[in-house]
């Protein structure tokens, strides 16, 4: 991974900040706030991100460790219970892009109730839904003496996806991208390692390939709508600060010689797969 030190972590980049609220970019191998869950790691961005500022910050949503783009937290107490509300009543739009194992389906819903990782078996599912849509594929030929990173298939093949999740359960864009048959490249938990350990010799990282790339909010005190960007699929704000690493990596893949890109997918009704 692309990461500092955590005795001198680089600063976070700010995307956008009022007296209510900021927007960071979250990088990966970062928590959002300590956990006893991964009481061996360093990196918070709720503790980094307060000495940054000088004051205190209140998380309202979070995005699992490996994952980077786009978080937003309150700078003070009105304001996270507001911006938490808007969180769990779904009124948010939030945009994710990931790379995912094999061709996946160009336009899909994905409809299907999760049960907490971390819940018994008995425990009740829990309603949740994503849209996917696929920007483009990958596919490089067979090396000579080497399998290919899927024995089912000669060709090694990627799909770069786009994902909306409109609602927030845990893991739940790579769970639902698992229940697919399309994991996301570099997930641990839910896809294959011989297929992980594979793209990652060839890409260079070993790393999870999922990006929260945008984030429409309500404001807390105007109602205003914001809309946040990581800067990779449209240019953010100005700063002086380099890109994080993270999007440097992004760029590099998605720049990378062998992707086909997709047609824009059909995403009405009538034509979009819907899978429980």
């Amino acid at each position: 991974m692309n990461a500092e030190p955590a005795e001198h972590p680089q600063p976070l980049t700010v995307l956008w900040r009022d007296e209510h609220l900021v927007a960071v970019y979250k990088p990966a191998g970062w928590l959002v706030h300590r956990t006893g869950l991964d009481a061996g790691e360093t990196r918070f961005v709720m503790q980094a991100l307060r000495d940054q500022l000088g004051q205190h910050v209140f998380p309202v949503h979070r995005l699992d460790k490996g994952t980077c783009g786009v978080l937003v937290m309150a700078l003070h107490s009105e304001a996270a219970r507001a911006l938490s509300q808007s969180f769990e009543a779904h009124r948010t739009r939030k945009h994710y892009l990931a790379v995912v194992r094999g061709w996946a389906s160009q336009a899909i819903e994905v409809d299907h109730a999760l049960r907490p990782d971390d819940a018994p078996p008995d425990a009740p599912v829990q309603e949740a839904h994503t849209r996917f849509e696929r920007l483009a594929t990958l596919a490089l030929p067979p090396e000579p003496g080497r399998p290919p990173a899927d024995p089912r298939y000669p060709a090694s093949r990627l799909s770069l996806v786009q994902a909306w999740p409109s609602t927030g359960r845990r893991h739940q864009i790579r769970r639902h991208l698992k229940h697919l048959a399309h994991p996301i490249i570099g997930d641990a938990t839910h896809g294959k390692g011989p297929v992980n350990r594979w793209w990652a010799e060839r890409l260079g990282l070993q790393r999870l390939w999922l990006h929260a790339a945008t984030l429409d909010i309500p404001h807390p005190l105007s109602g205003e709508w914001l809309s946040f960007s990581s800067g990779l699929l449209q240019p953010g704000p100005g700063t002086e600060q380099p890109p994080p690493p993270d999007l440097l990596d992004w760029r590099a893949l998605r720049q990378h010689p062998a992707w086909q890109a997709d047609a824009p997918a059909p995403l009405s009704p009538d034509t979009c797969e819907t899978r429980t």
